[in-house]
């Protein structure tokens, strides 16, 4: 039997852990941080730590790979057009890496940083997408272009609809507050934002979202929409010559929101 956890880690990251609970052994996804998963797998004994997986390079996301790697022995897989540190085998678009027996397909989703990767395991219907896609919203674009991210984004969004959203950051209720100023008349972005915080007052995080509902309610994965399109312009005072310029508007008007 398969499982995944959040394993918290400094104020709103999470470190996913997926288990192999017959086989009692692990994975974890983008460990910024290593104290969380040694303390689970000291708590847990008799447990292995088998893969670690990195989606991008950023501190809050390898931070930890070093210590859990010299501690447990676990390969790390992270893309090959970053510099990841301990990697042993270097993922681009289209490769396959099969962890606790399942093989997952790696995707090229440039934007947040240059080599930015995700993980897609079709079977089970996971998605590990690091900063790329958030829940009702996405990273920002410190290295990639619009254009790029957009692009990335709108490869996540044609995966099927039940795929689970696995993203890295409880950024859910302000990115909701976002997605409420571009659309405030959308009954399923209103009705989203009423469980999120009950479910956070309740302390429970808000996570995993899915594609279905990130194409309902998440304003970047909506630029086609006549509704967002509207919204962009009127904050901008510009009219947006694509679904591109649409997505470089809203990234805008959310990085100053």
């Amino acid at each position: 039997m398969l499982k995944i956890d959040a394993l918290p880690a400094f104020s709103d990251n999470y470190i996913w852990l997926v288990q192999d609970t017959e086989q009692r052994c692990c994975a974890v996804v983008d460990p910024g941080d290593a104290a969380p998963v040694l303390a689970w797998l000291a708590a847990n004994p008799g447990w292995q730590l088998r893969d670690i997986l990195i989606t991008h390079h950023h501190a809050d996301h390898v931070g930890g790979v070093a210590a859990l790697k010299a501690a447990t022995g676990a390969r790390v897989s992270g893309p090959a057009n970053e510099r990841i540190p301990q990697r042993d085998q270097a993922l681009a678009d289209g490769d396959a890496i099969e962890v606790l027996g399942l093989k997952f397909q790696v995707i090229d989703v440039p934007g947040h940083t240059l080599g930015h990767i995700a993980y897609y395991q079709p079977d089970q219907h996971w998605l590990f997408c690091g900063d790329s896609l958030f829940a009702a919203g996405c990273g920002r674009l410190f290295e990639g272009t619009p254009e790029q991210m957009h692009r990335s984004l709108s490869r996540l969004a044609a995966l099927p609809g039940k795929t689970a959203v696995y993203c890295t950051h409880e950024y859910t209720l302000s990115n909701l507050r976002f997605a409420c100023a571009v659309e405030p008349e959308n009954p399923a972005l209103i009705q989203r934002q009423q469980e999120v915080i009950a479910w956070r007052e309740a302390g429970q995080i808000s996570l995993p979202s899915s594609i279905d509902l990130e194409r309902a309610t998440n304003p970047f994965l909506r630029c086609e929409q006549a509704s967002v399109r509207a919204a962009v312009e009127a904050h901008s005072g510009q009219a947006a010559a694509s679904e591109t310029g649409v997505f470089a508007g809203l990234r805008a008007w959310k990085d100053n929101f």
